[in-house]
């Protein structure tokens, strides 16, 4: 684990405020509107490539929800349903196997809806490199979520 010298060094990298709360059973939603096209769901780093691909989106003319769903057991079903029947296609990016993650979470949760849970997870075997890399090589970055994005919301 990566230590930060100072705990305010933590708070410039995260998206919260230090005296920020994060209850249990309970996601964010960081960004919306009625005009989004698709929810990205995610969580730690991939909920970072989730808002570059919002900020990239957004410059080509399309919104999408992105909800930081910090917490997966248990899991915010509200939101979700809320984000399911607003954008109809959601879309989560998770930093391991689908298997007991964010992907499984959702779909689950969501099982009687008709909303479209598509997974970016990794899927491929292990390999080293440099975090913006292995995201690449994984397919879930801000250009995999871009890419997924356009295409389920057609």
């Amino acid at each position: 684990m990566v230590t930060s010298a100072k705990p305010e060094d933590h708070h410039r990298k995260c998206l919260c405020h230090p005296k920020e709360e994060f209850p249990i059973g309970g996601s964010k939603t960081l960004k919306s509107s009625e005009k989004d096209v698709a929810t990205v769901i995610g969580a730690g780093v991939t909920l970072h490539e989730a808002l570059a691909a919002y900020e990239e989106l957004l410059k080509a003319g399309m919104s999408i929800r992105v909800i930081d769903l910090y917490s997966i057991k248990p899991i915010d079903v509200a939101t979700l349903k809320k984000a399911a029947a607003e954008t109809k296609v959601l879309i989560t990016v998770e930093d391991h196997f689908e298997e007991g993650g964010i992907g499984e979470a959702v779909a689950s949760a969501l099982a009687t809806s008709s909303a479209n849970v598509h997974m970016l997870a990794v899927t491929k075997m292990p390999r080293s490199g440099k975090p913006e890399e292995l995201l690449a090589f994984e397919e879930i970055d801000k250009n995999a979520i871009i890419k997924a994005v356009k295409s389920l919301s057609k």
